[in-house]
């Protein structure tokens, strides 16, 4: 049995390099089973004891890259997410058109009277064909390796349940679900009070078959900050300017007006665009470094 060096992880906690693991990430991507393996191949031959994986990851980053551009951009999803701050309001944004391209109608920062308050949530919806109402606490992070935990959880279901606690007799129950969402991950704790108080949780990697990850991949609403080819100085310029997402580009190319960008580079990213929202969805959700 082949024994792969300790590497660190973001967390600080230590475990061996799995060279499978990330031949796996790397096809998640998009990346065909030889250029998967040849790049995993390569890193493993790279890998010393105490290397930190955000190295590991960045090296496979840049070497994804030199194949494919739109490929690259999927494989760092979860840093690109990341970019979006430092502010919570980008990441409302983004939500916000991930869920109106998914059929419903958004509305952001809405007060919603609850029993003995009034509550300010950070999304909320309503999907004209199902007839249904939902509201979300979004939860941001810079750090990736903040997870949002059970005092959360506790607090957006005792907010919740001012809203649920409605007699129709007097007043319209304003939703009929909510939601906690994060663009990091949960505790384990949180994700058992939540299963078990009847809270829906949507992160990163959660839940496994219709996780944040995967809606980005079947709706092919990506961050902005997930292309290549864009400084971030010009990632911050669009999205102060209210462009959070990569499809927008490609629907309203009056957007990248604000970067006064030559032509030439203008074409490269909608290239690199173009190629992010045609790589095929992701069948199924996988662990990624």
């Amino acid at each position: 049995m082949t024994m792969y060096p300790v590497i660190v992880k973001a967390d600080g906690s230590r475990e061996p390099f799995d060279p499978v693991r990330l031949a796996t990430s790397l096809r998640r991507a998009g990346a065909g089973d030889y250029t998967a393996e040849r790049i995993a191949k390569e890193i493993t031959a790279t890998v010393v004891p105490g290397m930190s994986s955000k190295e590991v990851h960045m090296r496979a980053f840049a070497l994804l890259r030199r194949e494919s551009r739109p490929m690259a951009a999927r494989y760092a999803l979860r840093r690109a997410l990341l970019e979006l701050g430092p502010t919570g309001h980008p990441f409302e944004d983004f939500i916000s058109h991930l869920y109106t391209v998914l059929g419903w109608q958004v509305e952001t920062r809405k007060i919603i009277k609850g029993t003995c308050v009034s509550h300010e949530v950070d999304f909320y919806a309503s999907h004209p064909k199902q007839n249904t109402y939902i509201a979300a606490e979004l939860k941001y992070h810079n750090d990736p390796n903040y997870k949002t935990d059970l005092k959360v959880a506790l607090y957006v279901k005792s907010r919740f349940d001012d809203i649920f606690s409605c007699d129709p007799k007097i007043r319209a129950c304003p939703i009929d679900r909510g939601l906690l969402v994060t663009n990091t991950k949960f505790t384990s704790e949180a994700i058992a009070y939540a299963e078990c108080a009847g809270v829906e949780l949507l992160g990163w990697g959660y839940p496994a078959n219709d996780s944040l990850f995967l809606l980005m991949s079947r709706t092919k609403v990506y961050p902005i900050t997930a292309l290549t080819r864009l400084s971030r100085t010009e990632k911050r310029l669009l999205i102060d300017n209210g462009t959070s997402t990569v499809d927008q580009i490609m629907t309203e190319r009056r957007r990248l007006d604000v970067l006064r960008l030559p032509a030439d580079r203008i074409g490269d990213l909608i290239a690199e665009a173009e190629g992010l929202l045609s790589l095929p969805d992701v069948a199924h959700d996988t662990v990624s470094l």
